[in-house]
């Protein structure tokens, strides 16, 4: 955000923070994305779809700001944005995925998960808020968990995004000096730098345990901002057929975006 203590090479919005994309090319492309967007939310309206998007991925991996680009022009009314604050004491002694479930999409509904039950398989493992047999019954329930879903009729997405450490610390810093990231600011940031190698565990065996055929993880390389979103929005659109569609536009970059497999953890695919 500009007119802040924010210099041009810490804006996401600056051309030096994205050189794979300048900033003329980057707000053209997402304005046809946001098109396309609107059509396929007409199309999960018109034929009562149930879409459930989760997005996972170290503290300033730039969830918000990709999700705010898919919802920015999207209807309210069909449109929601979950991120779960901390378990209650009550939410603490039921199980683990019920305080998810009232949150999942009714038909004509997309639901987007800022964080997810996947909460388990980072911060509450790496931090210690969960027991380890709280912790291994999670990683075996995940799967059918989300199978069960599958076969209720929800469309399941999920996305990694995967930031550098070099780029996880320059972000958290940015967030130190603009006023209007302080509500982003939190103990848990200098854990994240602190406990970089615990997550990456962590992370590596959440891939590994609960990406399948059903419900694969598609691991995005989030360092640049705008590629980022931009690639989020194209697979999105591209997993789900509608009227109207603009393929010209829609695959991915597979540079930046890619399912899961696990030969990406040694290969530097996925940062280390």
């Amino acid at each position: 955000m500009k007119g802040t203590s924010m210099s041009k090479s810490t804006d996401p919005d600056s051309k030096s923070s994205a050189a794979g994309v300048s900033k003329k090319d980057y707000e053209k492309t997402l304005y046809e994305l946001q098109v396309e967007l609107v059509k396929l939310q007409s199309h999960l309206i018109a034929h009562g779809l149930k879409v459930l998007v989760l997005f996972e991925g170290r503290d300033a991996a730039g969830k918000d700001g990709t999700i705010k680009r898919i919802t920015e022009h999207l209807s309210p009314r069909e449109t929601r944005v979950v991120a779960l604050g901390k378990p209650s004491d009550r939410e603490r002694a039921s199980w683990y995925f019920q305080r998810f479930v009232p949150h999942l999409p009714a038909a004509q509904e997309l639901v987007l998960f800022n964080r997810s039950w996947y909460n388990r398989a980072g911060v509450e493992r790496v931090m210690g808020f969960c027991s380890d047999e709280e912790y291994h019954a999670f990683m075996e329930d995940a799967p059918h968990f989300e199978q069960m879903l599958i076969r209720g009729g929800l469309m399941l997405f999920k996305y990694y995004l995967d930031v550098s450490r070099h780029e996880q610390e320059r972000r958290l810093k940015d967030r130190t000096r603009d006023p209007l990231k302080q509500w982003k600011t939190s103990p848990i940031d200098q854990a994240a730098l602190k406990h970089w190698d615990a997550y990456s565990q962590a992370r590596n065996q959440m891939l590994m345990r609960s990406h399948n055929a059903f419900a694969p993880w598609r691991v995005v390389r989030a360092d640049d901002k705008r590629q980022t979103r931009l690639n989020v929005i194209r697979d999105l659109l591209a997993g789900i057929q509608y009227k109207g569609r603009n393929e010209k536009i829609l695959p991915p970059d597979p540079s930046v975006l890619f399912e899961f497999d696990e030969a990406y953890l040694e290969n530097g695919m996925i940062a280390s």
